[in-house]
């Protein structure tokens, strides 16, 4: 039966390439412990072989721990002999523990398939301080299948070296009746064959142990229907955002086939507000009319540079006035009446440009502004800045 995600579902599917990247982070990948026991004591044993002069060295060294001669100094024989067995420990370290450590890893590779750190795994997490779910972690079901695994291969190992040391029973019999080096003789063909009985039973016990645990680790990234949904709609966005940022770009868009529909009009107009090359508001406005100015067409960037080229083509009236032209262009329209609270301002610039025009020299305008309309080029209130 497959098991259940947390939304009730069985989990039926195949892992998404997004959680099995998310489990390899929390360093959730294929472990067999028994294979790396397996190749552990396979290594050992090889390295014992392969190194017998080390071995022999590390056991005459053990033996001189036990030989004391005729008024020697005990307490240099204890500094010695302290210096021989950090001298052991250094000697284990190098020809043992270095090449089992690399077997390790090259086996945790073989049978993950890939090198993986994972820093998360090493975090400290307070839920296994909880005693209740460290009970329920003895007696579930993973820790009675890991008792059952222990209590068959304990078995299955002592039974094995049980029948290979009564095949060789007489032999054992006969070592305390014999010379050291008969005795050795002998050893050294039952140990080998002890160790390798050893070894053929832990293989097929790894071999197991790697099936069962391949299946469980695949069996716990599988996903539920539901599950592989929410993680496309995490990874795709939900479709509410999706719909309000498809909405944000045709208004973007739409505003930007405005403003260059509306650069036609820039040669029609009575007067250009810029700041000075930042942001261009093209205004209109009839001599009498009882309508107030209108914005032809407005923008900012290379949109305000477009603006400003027609308008020097057409010979429009080009005013520099920052708070203005930012005013105008963060609170009006394209095709709209420029706002009420701006009437003042904008009236006293056109008046401006209108007297210019007629070929009168003047000074030019001090324009007055809310405090609430003055911005900075971000669209933001300029309280309390410069207003330059």
């Amino acid at each position: 039966m497959a098991e259940e995600g947390s939304d009730g579902q069985e989990k039926t599917e195949d892992p998404s390439q997004r959680k099995i990247d998310k489990s390899l982070e929390e360093g959730k990948v294929l472990k067999s412990q028994e294979v790396n026991i397996l190749t552990s004591m396979a290594a050992g044993f090889a390295l014992m072989f392969a190194v017998p002069g080390f071995v022999n060295h590390i056991l005459g060294v053990w033996g001189s721990f036990f030989h004391f001669e005729r008024g020697a100094d005990l307490t240099d024989l204890a500094f010695a002999n302290i210096a021989d067995f950090l001298e052991i420990l250094v000697l284990i370290g190098v020809f043992l523990g270095i090449p089992l450590a690399i077997v390790a890893i090259l086996t945790q590779r073989a049978v993950s398939g890939q090198f993986n750190f994972a820093p998360k795994a090493l975090a400290f997490k307070a839920k296994k301080m909880n005693p209740i779910t460290g009970l329920g972690r003895m007696f579930g079901t993973k820790a009675l299948v890991e008792l059952g695994k222990a209590v068959l291969k304990a078995s299955l190992l002592v039974g094995i070296a049980a029948v290979i040391l009564y095949s060789q029973a007489a032999k054992i019999l006969q070592l305390p009746f014999r010379s050291i080096g008969q005795s050795i003789a002998s050893i050294s063909v039952i140990y080998p064959m002890v160790l390798g009985g050893l070894l053929l039973a832990l293989a097929v016990i790894a071999f197991i142990d790697f099936i069962y645990q391949r299946h469980t680790h695949t069996k716990s990234l599988k996903m539920s229907k539901q599950e592989q949904k929410d993680e496309h709609k995490q990874a795709e966005g939900s479709p509410e955002v999706k719909a309000k940022i498809r909405r944000m770009q045709m208004e973007k868009s739409a505003n930007a086939a405005r403003q260059n529909a509306a650069l036609d009009d820039v040669a029609s107009a009575t007067a250009i507000i810029t700041n000075p090359t930042h942001f261009a508001v093209a205004l209109k406005y009839d001599v009498g009319s009882p309508d107030a100015p209108k914005i032809l067409a407005m923008g900012r960037g290379h949109m305000a540079a477009q603006i400003i080229e027609r308008a020097n083509s057409a010979k429009v009236t080009i005013f520099q006035n920052p708070l203005l032209a930012r005013a105008l262009y963060f609170s009006g329209e394209i095709g709209g009446e420029i706002p009420e609270r701006l009437y003042q301002a904008v009236a006293v610039v056109l008046a401006y440009i209108y007297r210019v025009d007629k070929g009168e020299d003047l000074e030019r305008p001090e324009v007055e502004l809310p405090e609430d309309l003055k911005f900075n080029e971000h669209g933001n209130l300029m309280s309390g800045e410069s207003n330059a």
